[in-house]
């Protein structure tokens, strides 16, 4: 432990923010980050508790508490502290091959079942110590790219490049076996590429880290589709083992009328078609679905929605109005929901934030849906009828159900995004390779390895819509799985 009264001697400070309405000019990462000292001086606070409940990473009330990783945090938060920054950052890449990634884009699970949050009301700043932990790594040369001395002679095919991917592909590479990733986009990183946007994770962070995978031998083939331009049985018959680690990208479609207005789509295709073109053109080749001069409906809360609403306030949307199905949240924890569990409390978020600063608002409206979009003679969507919503216990299940109160209003807008969640898998992947699918859409599997032989799976594609953190996670098990089929035995 670093400093025995640090949590009461020190304050939390975190990074400061751009001002909203600056960033809005732009599509860069928004955060001014402490100085090294100041860091250092966050990382003091760290408790020296029974329990550090922050890299627990159990289940408690059927949610994740603590950081799915196990992170060995206050390790590196006393290093951090003491100036020891370069074996901070070997004790933090011991748990976590891409603090980049989960540092800025990571809810932080692991503050909010920190012991110094319940204690003094401030948790941690752990998300920022491991951020600076991991820039200063970089800026240093502490991260060069470090091929694995020898080969086992085993070959892996990875089919998709997300943040599970890329974490068994990392794992296996390190322990010998030649590693090819397959990428239907024209880029590697998935979600972490296209399906994020800029100001919340730059592309450079992302193509850094692979040109140090490309670099420690992994291989990179984009524009593969496999399934259905590349065939399944061919890449199955030429590698030892396949792992799936294609998401679960089949988003839930709304089924109402006028659900085939032009001007209609999913959050996710938004998102992508904005990045690749502010990668490709700087926004110039005209190819984003644009919010420019809309007003724009988003339909669905959680990050996704989030991402679109501040992507379209910077496109230069006229308005902007956020539904979500449930209640608004509690400010605060509620009696049923005590600390270490995940906070169930209405937050402000990077969007919201943002809308209220441009146009005096917090855009989300709770407890409402789409009823039915409207269109012109030309089919081009012009407006949608909200539906208001109340819940209601179900006499048969006695689950709580949102109904409709028979309250409803016209929303105007042109633009309408759809972040109702996801399904599962998408279909064509899953039957190329004949691998079975459970109740919910995803990949079938007995401890990572699915119904076919030599074919593996993890990821979002195995558990379902998660976090990045749960993706890296999903992607260290399953290379233990598929190294121990592979050699008879596992060191990972």
């Amino acid at each position: 432990m670093g400093k025995t009264t640090g949590f009461m001697d020190y304050q939390r400070k975190t990074s400061a923010e751009l001002e909203p309405l600056a960033r809005l000019e732009h599509f860069n990462e928004f955060h001014v980050w402490l100085p090294r000292e100041e860091q250092q001086t966050q990382a003091a606070r760290c408790m020296d508790c029974g329990v550090p409940f922050c890299q627990a990473g159990m289940t408690i009330g059927g949610a994740a508490s603590g950081c799915p990783l196990n992170n060995l945090i206050p390790e590196w938060n006393e290093l951090v502290y003491r100036g020891k920054w370069e074996l901070a950052l070997r004790r933090l890449l011991a748990t976590n091959r891409f603090p980049e990634f989960t540092s800025r884009v990571c809810p932080a699970l692991c503050e909010a079942a920190c012991t110094c949050g319940d204690v003094t009301g401030s948790a941690v700043s752990v998300r920022e110590n491991e951020h600076a932990i991991i820039e200063r790594g970089y800026a240093k040369g502490w991260m060069p790219a470090c091929p694995p001395p020898t080969r086992t002679g085993k070959s892996v095919a990875v089919i998709g490049s997300g943040p599970a991917g890329l974490s068994v592909a990392e794992y296996l590479n390190k322990r010998g076996h030649t590693v090819t990733i397959y990428e239907r986009e024209d880029r590697p990183g998935g979600l972490l590429m296209y399906g994020i946007p800029n100001m919340k994770l730059d592309k450079s962070v992302v193509e850094r880290r692979v040109r140090i995978m490309q670099e420690e031998g992994v291989e990179f083939l984009t524009g593969m589709d496999v399934g259905r331009t590349v065939d399944a049985a061919e890449v199955l018959a030429h590698y030892d083992a396949v792992v799936l680690c294609c998401g679960a990208k089949k988003p839930r479609d709304l089924d109402v009328p006028g659900r085939d207005a032009a001007g209609v789509f999913f959050a996710v295709d938004y998102l992508t078609s904005v990045t690749r073109s502010l990668l490709d053109s700087d926004l110039a080749d005209g190819r984003a679905i644009s919010a420019a001069g809309k007003n724009v409906l988003v339909i669905g809360g959680g990050d996704t929605g989030n991402d679109c609403q501040g992507t379209a306030l910077r496109q230069g949307c006229t308005d902007l109005l956020a539904l979500e199905m449930m209640p608004e949240p509690p400010a605060q924890r509620t009696p049923s929901n005590p600390w270490p569990e995940w906070p169930r409390v209405r937050k402000v978020d990077y969007g919201q934030v943002e809308c209220i600063a441009r146009f005096g608002k917090d855009p989300r409206a709770y407890q409402t849906t789409v009823k039915e979009f409207l269109k012109d003679e030309a089919g081009q969507l012009t407006g949608a009828v909200v539906a208001r919503l109340e819940p209601r216990q179900d006499p048969d299940t006695g689950r709580t159900v949102m109904v409709p109160t028979g309250e409803e209003f016209t929303y105007p807008c042109q633009l309408a995004l759809i972040a109702a969640g996801f399904v599962g898998c998408e279909d064509y992947v899953a039957q190329a390779f004949g691998v079975e699918r459970n109740a919910r859409g995803c990949a079938a599997d007995h401890r990572f390895q699915t119904n076919v032989d030599r074919v593996f799976t993890c990821g979002d594609m195995r558990r379902g819509q998660s976090l990045v953190v749960w993706g890296l996670r999903e992607g260290r098990d399953c290379a233990a799985q598929v190294d121990q089929y592979l050699m008879g035995y596992t060191n990972l």
